[in-house]
């Protein structure tokens, strides 16, 4: 064989090569969510077996499975126990091959999954953790949020109950990652509007019993308290406030987190005049209303679903969006998520909306009031609009993010 020839030959099974490896990774067109949340505590209504039926639906919606794309779903209890959530996804990603894990209501247990996530190289598609830190100093190339986190909910209700008067706050803290975020964000907010933090006091995450901790609020006489808990945690802590004739004797009780399920939960006799943040709402659209309708079919006591269920669907569509483009699964989700972040995002849910460099979804937020029992003409219309927050202003400049990833 001449040189030449050898050099001919040599190409050719180069290209060979190249033929032979594009289509395998192309065909690859099998993938697996986890759904990782509170399947049976105090965040079970928020998310729980609901959020998988979500997860579901913006699985068939996303038009792959006829396309011949194999999209299966697993799920799993994290207790509300970082330990528990990680031995989780760390026996779904290395024995059941688990691509993205999704949902995870409970700041500690998904900061403690998205170290996991960059370590394996796979996704978190967060909807449920409210921390501000997962897109701020603990953001990775591997996680993203995309439906709210504590600096849209200060800069929420706790700017606008502070610029109506309410200038002076004690808080009710959830005692973990979430509730201490969300004190953070929400005093900063306070102060900055002129207001005052007067006292706070930490409970247990599903604490029964708010008393002695409602007396504390009571005697700081403080015009707002604010609850910086959520789920079984704010509806208890609502309930108990009542029956101490909290509001009744001039204190306002700020929801810095509520939900639709936690309303219909207290009743709007129990519920009416709180105000809140929320980015999601069943009834603020033809497209949120017929998403809305399809999902109270399929969901467990035929619920509307919560803002973090809401997302759910709409960030594992984008998932799907982002794996369609690349051709197949890579097996690289810090590779997936770069390609999330390139496409344009635009859902029937929350519309269109850039996915920043930091992981977070920008998106408008709304404060809400609850409505009074007259108000309200039927189930779940629970929800009075008062104003519109911007995407810019809902999320946190990235000039100010000290998230790593993002270049100054």
């Amino acid at each position: 064989m001449t040189a030449l020839s050898a050099r001919r030959l040599a190409a050719l099974i180069t290209v060979a090569g190249v033929s032979f490896t594009a289509p395998a990774y192309a065909q690859d067109k099998t993938v697996k969510i986890g759904v990782l949340n509170d399947m049976s505590s105090l965040y079970a209504d928020i998310g729980g077996p609901n959020s998988v039926v979500a997860v579901k639906m913006a699985i068939e919606d996303s038009g792959l499975l006829k396309k011949g794309w194999k999209i299966d779903v697993v799920s799993g209890d994290h207790q509300n126990k970082p330990d528990v959530g990680v031995n989780i996804a760390r026996q779904w990603i290395d024995n059941d091959k688990v691509d993205a894990i999704a949902d995870t209501p409970n700041s500690g247990v998904a900061l403690a999954v998205s170290n996991l996530v960059k370590e394996k190289n796979a996704v978190l598609l967060n909807s449920g953790a409210a921390s501000a830190d997962l897109t701020g100093k603990a953001c990775t190339p591997n996680t993203i949020s995309y439906t709210y986190d504590t600096y849209m909910l200060a800069n929420g209700t706790g700017k606008a109950l502070t610029k109506a008067g309410g200038d002076t706050w004690f808080f009710l803290t959830a005692d973990y990652a979430f509730g201490h975020a969300l004190e953070r964000d929400t005093s900063a907010v306070v102060t900055a509007n002129g207001g005052k933090v007067l006292g706070g006091v930490k409970h247990p995450i599903n604490s029964s019993d708010f008393s002695s901790f409602l007396l504390q609020a009571q005697a700081s006489k403080s015009k707002v308290v604010g609850l910086a808990n959520a789920g079984g945690d704010t509806t208890n802590a609502i309930k108990q406030a009542a029956e101490f004739g909290i509001v009744a004797g001039g204190q306002k009780i700020a929801a810095l987190l509520l939900f639709i399920n936690d309303v219909h939960s207290l009743g709007l006799k129990t519920a009416q005049g709180l105000t809140f943040t929320e980015s999601f709402y069943w009834d603020m659209n033809d497209q949120t209303r017929a998403f809305s309708k399809r999902f109270a079919a399929l969901a467990s006591k035929n619920s509307m679903p919560s803002m973090t269920q809401a997302g759910s669907y709409a960030m594992v569509l984008h998932y799907l969006k982002a794996m369609e483009a690349l051709g197949g699964n890579p097996r690289d989700g810090a590779k997936v998520v770069a390609k999330m972040k390139e496409l344009p995002t635009d859902d029937p849910l929350f519309g269109k909306g850039p996915l920043r460099a930091d992981g977070r979804r920008l998106i408008p937020a709304y404060l809400f009031e609850v409505k009074t029992p007259a108000e309200s003409k039927g189930p779940w219309d629970y929800y009075k609009q008062i104003a519109t927050i911007a995407p810019e202003d809902a999320a946190k400049p990235l000039e100010a993010s000290d998230c790593p990833l993002v270049k100054k």
